[in-house]
């Protein structure tokens, strides 16, 4: 089985995938051709620069590309419906030792933002969180020690 995501996220992998191949690929090339210009290549920072920033570009252009040959779209509508927590699944847990609930929307990792409550599948929390149904507790290995949390709701 593939990496899981959106129609919505490989929308947007694709989308950054054509950027950094079309656009920013141009732009680099462009950079590293007028910093040649500037003499002796072995004392060129500028072209080194570029030369860095071009190979960083297209190692996140081969890695977009591995992320996108790897993926299993999902339709959206059959995600929630299972019962278990799933991609786009927004649970509700209570941390048993402290009794505080959180909220949390599972997604990819390319989606993932703690400040907008979004975490990956591939979190510890959204690891455990996985499959899970209301009701059940999950075991989570923290810095602090493990923490059990119980699944309060899925919608």
């Amino acid at each position: 089985m593939g990496h899981q995501m959106t129609k919505d996220s490989y929308k947007k992998l694709e989308e950054r995938l054509n950027y950094l191949k079309n656009v920013r690929r141009k732009e680099l090339s462009k950079a590293v051709g007028e910093a040649r210009e500037h003499g002796d290549l072995r004392e060129n920072s500028a072209y080194h620069a570029a030369k860095d920033e071009q190979g960083m570009n297209e190692m996140k252009i081969r890695d977009l590309e591995a992320q996108l040959s790897n993926a299993e779209v999902v339709d959206e509508k059959n995600l929630v419906q299972s019962g278990e927590v799933r991609l786009n699944s927004t649970v509700k847990i209570r941390d048993l030792g402290s009794e505080r609930e959180f909220i949390y929307t599972i997604v990819t990792e390319s989606e993932a933002d703690i400040f907008e409550k979004k975490i990956s599948t591939s979190s510890p929390v959204g690891e455990a969180l996985f499959g899970q149904k209301v009701g059940e507790i999950v075991e989570v290995d923290a810095p602090v020690g493990k923490i059990k949390y119980k699944i309060v709701e899925i919608k």
